[in-house]
């Protein structure tokens, strides 16, 4: 019975680690290039663009080239 109740309470708590995770790997990526994590989140959501934190974060890491593509997008250097 315990170990259902930790396998029920850590499933969710694993959703919010790898949440917290991505927003760190954003916020370094982010700073990297000049523009706080908050600042560059409300201009994704002025811009309309609908990537979520894992998709951005995977493409800061595997892809740079692209994620200051899209800093620069958002950011309108």
């Amino acid at each position: 019975m315990k170990a259902g109740q930790h396998a029920f309470r850590d499933r969710r708590r694993k959703k919010r680690d790898f949440r917290a995770l991505w927003i760190i790997r954003l916020n370094a990526a982010v700073r990297e290039r000049g523009i706080p994590y908050s600042q560059f989140v409300k201009a994704l959501k002025g811009k309309k663009i609908e990537l979520n934190r894992k998709v951005l974060s995977e493409l800061a890491i595997a892809e740079p080239k692209v994620f200051t593509k899209i800093v620069e997008t958002v950011v309108g250097k």
